[in-house]
C-alpha cells in the first residue's frame, strides 16, 4: 500500500515508483501490474516506470492518471506465471512502507 504523489494527465502512460520501492518489491521497470485504488475503488492495469530512487514517487501518468486523486492509497498488484511446484512453494514479496519510503 502507497500513496499517490503526482497525476500528470500529459504523460503517455505507466505509473512511475521510486526505484527503492521496486526494488523491494522485486519490480522490474515494464513489468505490467494492476492497481486497485483504495479511495474509490477503480483498478486498471498499467506498466512500470523508474521513479528517482528514494524519492518515494508514486505517479500515475496518461490516462490512469483519471482513475487516482494525490493523496489516494493504492495497492500494486504483481502476477507471475509458473507451473505448479514452483507455485507451491512460492513466496510473495509485500511491502507496507511508511510514507512511501523503506
Amino acid at each position: 500500500m502507497v500513496t499517490v504523489t503526482e497525476a500528470n494527465l500529459n504523460y503517455m502512460g505507466s505509473i512511475t515508483i521510486d526505484e527503492d520501492l521496486m526494488d523491494a518489491a522485486g519490480l522490474i521497470a515494464g513489468e505490467k501490474v494492476q492497481v486497485v485504488n483504495n479511495n474509490n475503488g477503480e483498478r486498471f492495469e498499467t506498466y512500470v516506470i523508474r521513479g528517482e530512487r528514494g524519492s518515494g514517487c508514486i505517479c500515475l501518468n496518461g490516462a490512469a492518471a483519471r482513475k487516482v486523486l494525490v493523496g489516494d492509497t493504492v495497492i500494486i498488484i504483481s502476477y507471475a506465471l509458473m507451473d505448479f511446484e514452483e507455485a507451491r512453494s512460492f513466496k510473495p514479496k509485500v511491502v507496507f512502507p511508511k510514507n512511501n519510503r523503506l
